[in-house]
């Protein structure tokens, strides 16, 4: 039994296919997903997606990429949308990204802080997304933790050692994709080694970042358990203790998600 975190079903590219994609995952042993807010106004297309599938879950937020386009969103605004339906578990996704430059990081900060302050508010897990931000990230989580916990999630983990110490520190948690299985992504594996086994989840982020046994192609649900085979690997467990594992991590930190 899997866990998906974080995909996006609502992406074009699944459209056509996306009963087929959803069988998959669960012959797979993938029993649940979390398909990813990434523009507040296309809330109503999750939920559809989530009420047509009893095995799936969404959030609520402005990914930083968009965040030029939502800042008009108040953190009442999320609050709000967040307790407005049973199957929307979390806040986000939410966060910097200075790899891309398409907002400014003044917009992105503003965005992300909201986010946070609904996180704290309805104790729903924000997800976080960062890239090639680690340094404001850690000084923004640390701030923010000072005013009041928040449950958080650093998905899609590619950053470096120190975001990964805070956000522990901090009490959140890790989530790694197919990032993990890049044969280029030594350093990131030994990330993996230090995370405690109580704060690792995995996820697909698909459609995007395939894991390297299906590198190239379209990713999907089903196929986060090759990035759970390498989790395992560099844990030194078995595949069916990281499964476990990871699970019952993942029903913790999404506590509105109830087991199917």
């Amino acid at each position: 039994m899997l866990i998906d975190t974080h995909c996006h079903l609502d992406f074009a590219d699944f459209a056509d296919e996306r009963d087929a994609i959803i069988t998959r995952a669960h012959e797979a042993g993938v029993t649940q997903m979390v398909t990813i807010s990434t523009r507040v106004r296309k809330l109503d297309g999750l939920l559809a997606i989530t009420e047509k599938y009893p095995s799936v879950f969404c959030s609520v937020g402005t990914h930083p990429n968009n965040a030029g386009d939502e800042l008009d969103v108040q953190t009442e605004d999320l609050v709000r949308l967040a307790n407005r339906h049973e199957k929307i578990v979390a806040i986000g996704e939410a966060g910097l990204d200075y790899f891309y430059d398409t907002q400014t990081p003044a917009d992105q900060k503003t965005g992300f802080v909201r986010h946070i302050a609904a996180a704290r508010e309805t104790q729903l897990p924000l997800v976080i997304h960062s890239r090639s931000a680690d340094e404001d990230m850690i000084e923004i989580l640390t701030t923010e933790s000072g005013k009041g916990a928040f449950p958080f999630i650093l998905h899609c983990f590619s950053s470096g050692p120190e975001l990964a110490r805070t956000g522990v520190e901090l009490g959140g948690y890790i989530s790694f994709s197919g990032i993990l299985t890049f044969p280029k992504s030594e350093d990131l594996r030994d990330i993996a080694k230090t995370v405690p086994m109580d704060r690792l989840l995995v996820e697909t982020d698909a459609p995007y970042l395939a894991p390297k046994r299906w590198r190239g192609k379209r990713n999907e649900p089903s196929y986060v358990i090759n990035t759970a085979e390498v989790l395992a690997e560099c844990k030194g467990v078995a595949y069916q203790e990281i499964a476990r594992i990871t699970t019952e991590n993942a029903f913790r930190i999404f506590s509105r998600m109830p087991r199917l």
